[in-house]
């Protein structure tokens, strides 16, 4: 069977994968299929950079405010949803084009990787939040390195979610979720994919280009909607994600808007680092440095 042609954009935050990915669809005839883990919440425009229609310049996008901010969303439903949405570009003579820096969501799609969504006990699940809480996360995550020492080399203790989901596919079906990826990158991928990866040769420049993301973010109004999230949501992944949990504190007059605005930052360029390291490990990317360097 044919491979479908697509293209992707991929990356850290802050890099200018919308802006690139627009350029390439006007280019390519193309439209754009969001690979971001929190563009898919509705009502939530500025903590999660979501391109408004005077940036999108007329290019559809796809994947974006699909999911109520209180409603679980997983990586199957992602693939799912986004494989309809590259047939469906596809059918019409147009070009589909991922862009986004989830990495999770990214390689499920184009290399058709099953994560044993499935497999679920809501039990387990919260015991190991509760031990995270009362032992910290690196308890949680040498549980997971005694039984899958391969997938917990790659994860940080901070991606608790990801751990404990690791754990969970293990005790309800027996394997570890190394060798459930391994069994899954059996079945051939639909997809025959060029893969653009935006990132910077100078540090700096990234860090730079991240703080002054959050600058704007807070002139925009980043706070009300953080008060929105944390009220309307409380405990969703919208919550914990970066660019509300920070707010926490400050909601409850323990900080200033500037330790909030620090801690964001921070916490920014952490991600963008487990992002660098999660892409390159694929050799596919060709790699284009936005600082201007060799």
């Amino acid at each position: 069977m044919k491979k479908i042609r697509l293209f992707a954009v991929v990356g850290p935050t802050a890099t200018g994968k919308t802006e690139y990915g627009i350029r390439l669809a006007k280019q390519l005839d193309g439209e754009i299929i969001s690979c971001d883990s929190m563009q898919i919440y509705k009502d939530v425009s500025i903590g999660t950079a979501k391109p408004d229609k005077t940036e999108m310049q007329g290019i559809p996008h796809h994947m974006m405010d699909i999911v109520d901010i209180g409603v679980k969303f997983s990586v199957a439903q992602y693939v799912s949803m986004a494989r309809k949405c590259i047939a469906d570009v596809t059918a019409r003579g147009k070009t589909p084009i991922i862009v986004g820096g989830t990495g999770l969501y990214f390689n499920s799609l184009v290399d058709n990787i099953d994560f044993c969504e499935g497999a679920e006990d809501v039990r387990l699940r919260e015991s190991l939040r509760q031990k995270a809480q009362n032992e910290g996360n690196e308890a949680v995550l040498s549980l997971l390195r005694a039984i899958d020492p391969e997938t917990a080399d790659k994860l940080h203790p901070n991606n608790l979610g990801r751990i404990i989901r690791a754990i969970e596919v293990y005790t309800t079906t027996g394997k570890t979720m190394s060798q459930a990826v391994m069994e899954s990158r059996l079945a051939p991928s639909p997809y025959d994919p060029v893969i653009f990866g935006l990132t910077a040769q100078d540090r700096r420049v990234l860090y730079d280009r991240i703080e002054r993301r959050v600058d704007i973010m807070m002139q925009k109004g980043l706070e009300r909607e953080a008060l929105y999230v944390l009220r309307s949501a409380p405990g969703s992944t919208c919550a914990q994600a970066i660019g509300y949990k920070e707010f926490i504190p400050y909601f409850n007059n323990e900080c200033d808007i500037s330790a909030v605005a620090g801690a964001i930052k921070l916490n920014t360029r952490h991600y963008a680092k487990r992002q660098l390291s999660w892409f390159r490990r694929d050799d596919r990317i060709r790699w284009i440095n936005i600082d201007g360097t060799e």
